[in-house]
């Protein structure tokens, strides 16, 4: 072990990032080609290979205006910007569609409620198919909860075309 300056560790890390390694990834490719100068190691140095993080953390750049939008439309769905650049990567790795914790909740919710009407409906059309008398909604009623059943139906509709345009709108649309 030994210890250097920090300027010394400054440069060396910014050549360890340049060449795309971490610090110490670097500092073993010096230490293998020296052995390897020196002939004290008969083996060949590795061909650059894509250094592997066991966080599963990556670092990218992006053009300033790309970074204005990507932060644009986390903020639209309520996310942090890192969260919704991750499942764009993993939507487009995986051909998936993703919908964000918020519109997920939002849509199971609804899909609960509808459920929910759905068993009511059934005994009510249970009691009708064996001859007794109803009880529970008249018939404006029910026509009130098909409008509302059509309107949710709409608006899932509406909800999952918007997810869909969401994750596929280039920059020029996203700007008008």
């Amino acid at each position: 072990m030994t210890w250097v300056t920090r300027e010394t560790k400054d440069r060396l890390a910014h050549l360890a990032r340049e060449q795309g390694y971490s610090e110490s990834a670097f500092l073993k490719r010096l230490v293998d080609g020296a052995l390897v100068a020196s002939g004290g190691m008969a083996r060949q140095l590795p061909e650059r290979v894509e250094p592997t993080v066991a966080s599963g953390r990556l670092s990218i750049r992006l053009r300033s205006d790309d970074l204005l939008v990507l932060r644009e439309r986390a903020a639209g769905r309520d996310m942090p910007t890192s969260t919704y650049a991750s499942l764009l990567i993993r939507a487009h790795l995986r051909t998936l569609t993703p919908l964000p914790t918020a519109e997920l909740t939002a849509l199971r919710r609804s899909v609960a409620e509808i459920g929910a009407i759905g068993r009511n409906l059934n005994q009510i059309a249970r009691a009708v198919n064996r001859g007794e008398a109803p009880t529970g909604p008249n018939r404006a009623d029910l026509q009130a909860l098909l409008r509302a059943l059509t309107g949710l139906r709409d608006h899932f509709k509406a909800v999952i075309t918007a997810n869909l345009e969401s994750w596929s709108i280039g920059y020029e649309k996203a700007a008008r």
